[in-house]
């Protein structure tokens, strides 16, 4: 018994030194790479965290705060997963007689281009009067440190309290232009012009030469979601400026996954935003993406050593701060709090998916799960490699400030990734 224990020792011993070696070695060659002419003039973070022995195998300036671009929609998952039901609350509502007294919550999904919801209009059509309040959203439509200029462009749609139709219009061209939702019909000219909105009001061109489908955000407010609402159901609301005391009871919609894993794999912006506005929904009688940030901060993410300077859910402003230390631990409570299985089917894989399909394919399988994030001279990604041994590990590789071509640094990226997953 003693000889079968001493030999027992032995093997745990011969392999800790071997996976202590790896780790020197797989640590070394990282910091070499990571030391070349090419990153002289840029600023760049990485960590390597192994979740099971909890070894950082690579740590170079992970305590550094970086802009992280839509890296920040890891944040805005963690928040989601954290907060929201496994269904989309949709809608919040009194009934009082033949009278439905109705709160928005924030959710993006309905008759949005791609999901493509109407459990909200089957369920209202059923009333025979619809008050609704839109009182409680305390939000800009567009969050702090935004290109003002980006106002017509697809991927900044306007934040709002009950968004439709993913807050955009959307138009193409068979015959005649097919334009959703028509109620905009009047307001698109079919010219080639150098906007494709005015700044200011909701007139909208489309070229005419144009083949694929063009969605371009539209001026929200009150009046023209009360239109809209009313137009999908094909009767009068009344808009109220105050909400009847009682108990509300909510409206549920998609499966949140469903959401999660468009916003992660297309890195929707919009979806981004509203998940934090669904958030605060859940946790407040406001609408406010403030309410959800400030919560994780106080909450979940209470013990982070690098507080971030967290502003949006997508991403867009330069204003977010985020150290890669801050986001391998972001997805190290990810990994610990979710089945494994869910969180890799909601990120983007390497070489299959998402903002990943291109990316990353060198191998007989998806060795990386994880979330970009690019803005003008930045780019990084984090999320979780698979080594060829069968561990998982988690990572954050930011690449701030940097003027060769982003397709330079992701190749350099890409050679750091598969020496480690092929060495540890």
């Amino acid at each position: 018994m003693i000889k079968k224990n001493i030999l027992f020792l032995l093997i745990i011993s011969i392999l800790q030194s071997c996976a202590s070696s790896n780790h020197k070695r797989i640590n070394k060659k990282t910091l070499i790479s990571l030391h070349d002419d090419f990153y002289k003039n840029q600023f760049t973070g990485f960590m390597v965290f192994d979740p099971f022995t909890k070894d950082t195998l690579v740590n170079y300036n992970s305590e550094k705060y970086f802009t992280p671009a839509s890296n920040t929609k890891i944040a805005t998952l963690y928040t989601a997963l954290s907060t929201l039901p496994d269904s989309i609350p949709t809608l919040k509502y009194i009934v009082d007689q033949d009278t439905i007294h109705v709160q928005p919550t924030g959710d993006p999904t309905l008759l949005h281009p791609y999901f493509k919801d109407s459990t909200l209009i089957s369920f209202l059509r059923k009333f025979k009067n619809i008050n609704l309040d839109l009182t409680n959203f305390k939000d800009d439509k567009y969050g702090p440190g935004w290109a003002w200029e980006d106002y017509a462009y697809y991927y900044q749609p306007e934040v709002s309290k009950f968004p439709l139709y993913g807050n955009v219009v959307s138009i193409h061209k068979t015959d005649s232009l097919n334009i959703t939702p028509l109620f905009f019909k009047k307001n698109v000219s079919e010219i080639a012009y150098n906007t494709y909105r005015e700044e200011l009001e909701n007139t909208f061109y489309f070229n005419p030469s144009r083949k694929d489908t063009l969605h371009i955000p539209f001026i929200t407010d009150s009046i023209v979601t009360k239109q809209l609402l009313e137009k999908a159901l094909n009767k009068n609301i009344k808009l109220e400026t105050s909400f009847p005391k009682g108990i509300k009871n909510t409206l549920y919609s998609l499966p949140s996954d469903s959401v999660y894993k468009r916003m992660m794999f297309k890195s929707d912006n919009f979806l981004a935003e509203q998940l934090l506005i669904l958030s605060s929904a859940v946790l407040s009688d406001t609408l406010s993406g403030s309410i959800a940030r400030k919560h994780m901060l106080s909450n979940n993410l209470s013990d982070l050593k690098e507080k971030p300077r967290w502003v949006d859910g997508s991403g867009l402003s330069r204003y977010n701060l985020f150290s890669p230390a801050s986001f391998v631990h972001i997805l190290s409570n990810l990994y610990n709090e979710q089945p494994r299985e869910r969180i890799l089917n909601i990120f983007p894989a390497g070489g299959t998916s998402g903002t990943l399909k291109n990316s990353y394919k060198n191998g007989d399988k998806p060795y990386i799960y994880a979330k970009s994030g690019s803005l003008g001279n930045n780019y990084s990604l984090s999320g979780y490699l698979i080594t060829n041994s069968g561990k998982t590990l988690i990572f954050s590789f930011m690449n701030n400030h940097y003027t060769q071509p982003t397709s330079e640094v992701k190749k350099r990226m890409e050679a750091i990734f598969e020496n480690i997953r092929d060495h540890y």
